[in-house]
């Protein structure tokens, strides 16, 4: 596009657009364009108001829509971002400014170019699950009868291995050091990447071919980057890269809310940003249109403990009756019993609805205790962070057979196919097979074509292997075509491998068969779906789509009720009142973080938090807690010593309950108790 379309595009940006809407820091980050600039943003500064209104900008001062990339964590913020794009920009625009995640982005960048890094373009992206698959397969390949290694736990390690770029080797375990040194050799062999991968990748190809990096920065030529406290060494890498030398990269981040360390984030890109690039534009949005006072003056108060930040100090417009409660509780019986029992009240009494309230915790374990209660008193809620859809195993069966159709080379989803539902296929036969694609380096599914292998084995089991090869092959080449109609195809090859018949055999209930077969519906609806787009490379594209929804910390839960969340899985997130429970050291902080000296990290957890309550805030913490059967003596979290107590009442749990409640509202109450226990 032109410098004088843009021009014409940036006239059709709609009228939501006005700079006036935005306070003084805010239209500052707007109108600064060109060259770097790091925006701190701090919780509920209106973060990304202020994003998209200086993408928009931009296209009104004459920039190229096809010339911008966004980058974000999640699919989730991507697509809030594009919608809101949507509403303020011509069609034309917001369709062609790329927004996306750093997954995807490296994604687009090495189906065009992976070829020269010695893979096919049709590589596979392997979900966690299938992680799970192949690690196991290897520590039973590979440990001794005597070794033993936690299939997590190696999974853990390996990714850490990648983002850090320093070999699991290092850590002087041959085991571990092993098994990640044949799960890179067998990804490669089976034509397969993980998302770690995906960056490394992406940054290997774009620093060795001046060609693919030349045409990317020609691409892309002004980059922004949201959560940028969030990003880990190769992202940093992988931008600094796009840049090129007009440096027009816009951060936009909060180093107190930087609290995934542990999985790989640098703390330090958005620390040391000037030292990543040159003489960049820094500021700071500190008015928080969330929270009340009282909140953001006692979570300052913790915060401004921790060492090396960034100097920032969040302020709001809002005034509040209600100070900051901290409450301490005897046990955590007695602790879920409150929360639940102020939950019916504020739902009674002041007509608040369940989603408007959230429970945080530390660790997933917490939530038991409260999901009992809740359950107890017919309450409805949602534990945030459920099961995908596309973790599913009827989903992945059937993701399992689309796998092999595009790439015969993944082994590990032709081995959860060849014979499911089961087509006679023994497992003496797949064992001898998977040997011999061993011994002679190539995948399964070229032996299970040879025909000097085939005359190996006998001849009942030779049809089979025949019968499933010919099926497989009958639907590879009308359903990986250009434009072709996979999503109709595929709804055929599920009929003719009776798969529904074989959930049916398999299902214990009728509501389970019920269930599964409904997911099996949706799944070749959402197919057919896909394929009405028209796309030239329609499954691939619908496969690329799969595996990167399932590279997200977002909850797609839509139904209402009290959240129990994590607090990692809380940040971005906002709610009306906000119960923080077992606040207790060793829980926050955590015991590790003496050990791993991640003190600050907690303190960040604990501030993140905090700044999610809108209205009101309760902290809690007990005395004893239960753990491994046994009774343990509990005590406040140190990071509570260090709040100032201006806008905070400390409360025993007598004096929570013992609140005066008038007349009304006492009726009110009990009305919904009745409701809730379902008394006559």
């Amino acid at each position: 596009m032109c410098h004088r379309d843009s021009v014409i595009i940036s006239l059709k940006t709609k009228n939501k657009f006005n700079l006036s809407q935005l306070n003084p820091a805010q239209r500052e980050a707007v109108e600064h364009i060109y060259g770097p600039v790091l925006i701190l943003a701090g919780a509920g500064t209106g973060k990304t108001r202020t994003v998209i209104s200086r993408l928009v900008n931009m296209l009104r001062q004459g920039v190229s829509s096809d010339s911008i990339l966004a980058v974000t964590f999640t699919n989730k913020a991507a697509n809030e971002m594009r919608e809101r794009i949507r509403g303020m920009v011509s069609k034309e625009s917001a369709k062609e400014m790329t927004v996306c995640t750093f997954h995807s982005l490296c994604v687009r960048i090495l189906r065009k170019d992976i070829e020269k890094l010695g893979y096919k373009n049709n590589f596979t992206i392997y979900s966690s699950s299938d992680q799970v698959g192949l690690i196991r397969k290897l520590i039973s390949r590979k440990s001794a009868k005597d070794e033993s290694l936690d299939h997590n736990l190696a999974i853990s390690l390996i990714s850490r291995s990648k983002n850090k770029g320093v070999p699991v080797s290092d850590n002087n375990d041959s085991l571990v050091s092993e098994i990640e040194r044949f799960y890179n050799k067998e990804l490669k062999h089976l034509n397969a990447v993980d998302f770690d991968d995906l960056l490394i990748l992406a940054v290997q190809v774009l620093k060795e071919n001046e060609d693919v990096i030349s045409f990317w920065r020609e691409r892309f030529k002004y980059i922004t980057v949201d959560e940028f406290q969030d990003t880990n060494k190769k992202q940093m890498e992988l931008v600094q890269l796009l840049s090129g030398s007009d440096q027009n990269v816009c951060v936009v981040g909060d180093d107190d809310q930087s609290i995934y360390g542990w999985r790989g984030a640098e703390i330090s890109n958005i620390l040391e940003f000037e030292r990543f690039f040159k003489s960049p534009k820094v500021i700071t949005l500190e008015q928080n249109y969330r929270s009340n006072q009282a909140i953001l003056h006692t979570a300052n108060s913790s915060i401004i403990n921790n060492t090396g930040r960034r100097e920032k100090s969040l302020w709001s417009e809002k005034s509040s009756a209600d100070n900051v409660r901290i409450i301490a509780m005897p046990g955590e019986d007695e602790e879920a019993q409150f929360v639940v029992d102020e939950i019916l009240e504020m739902t009674a009494t002041e007509k608040r609805s369940y989603d408007d309230i959230s429970v945080l915790f530390r660790m997933n374990s917490q939530s038991r205790l409260f999901e009992s209660k809740l359950r107890e008193y017919k309450i409805p809620y949602r534990v945030i962070g459920g099961q995908s859809f596309f973790d599913r195993r009827e989903i992945k069966d059937l993701l399992g057979y689309l796998l092999v159709i595009k790439n015969p080379d993944d082994d590990i989803n032709l081995l959860r196919v060849i014979n499911n539902p089961p087509r006679g296929i023994g497992n003496a036969t797949i064992d001898i097979a998977v040997e011999k694609s061993r011994d002679l380096g190539c995948s399964l599914y070229n032996i299970l074509i040879d025909g000097d292998f085939l005359l190996t084995i006998p001849p009942k089991s030779r049809s089979k292997v025949e019968s499933f090869v010919s099926l497989m092959e009958s639907y590879r080449s009308p359903m990986t075509s250009e434009y072709s109609s996979f999503g109709i195809l595929f709804d055929q090859l599920v009929e003719e491998i009776g798969f529904t018949d074989f959930l049916q055999r398999n299902c214990k209930t009728d509501n389970e068969y019920q269930n599964r077969r409904n997911n099996v519906f949706e799944f070749i609806s959402s197919l057919k779906d896909y394929e009405k787009r028209g796309k030239k490379n329609g499954m691939q594209d619908f496969l690329d789509d799969v595996a990167l929804q399932q590279d997200r910390d977002e909850d797609d839960d839509s139904s209402l009720g009290v959240n129990l969340i994590t607090l990692h899985a809380a940040k971005g997130l906002e709610f009306s009142d906000v119960y923080m429970v077992g606040v207790e050291e060793g829980m926050l902080p955590h015991k590790r973080s003496l050990e791993e000296g991640t003190r600050d990290e907690e303190r960040r957890l604990f501030y993140v938090g905090m700044t999610r309550a809108m209205n009101r805030l309760t902290i809690t913490y007990c005395a004893s807690r239960k753990k491994y059967g046994e009774l343990i003596r509990g005590e406040q979290s140190s990071f509570l010593e260090e709040l100032d107590p201006t806008h905070i009442d400390v409360l025993s749990n007598e004096e929570a309950i013992g609140a005066p409640i008038d007349e009304g509202d006492a009726h009110a109450y009990f009305s919904r108790m009745k409701e809730m226990l379902g008394d006559d």
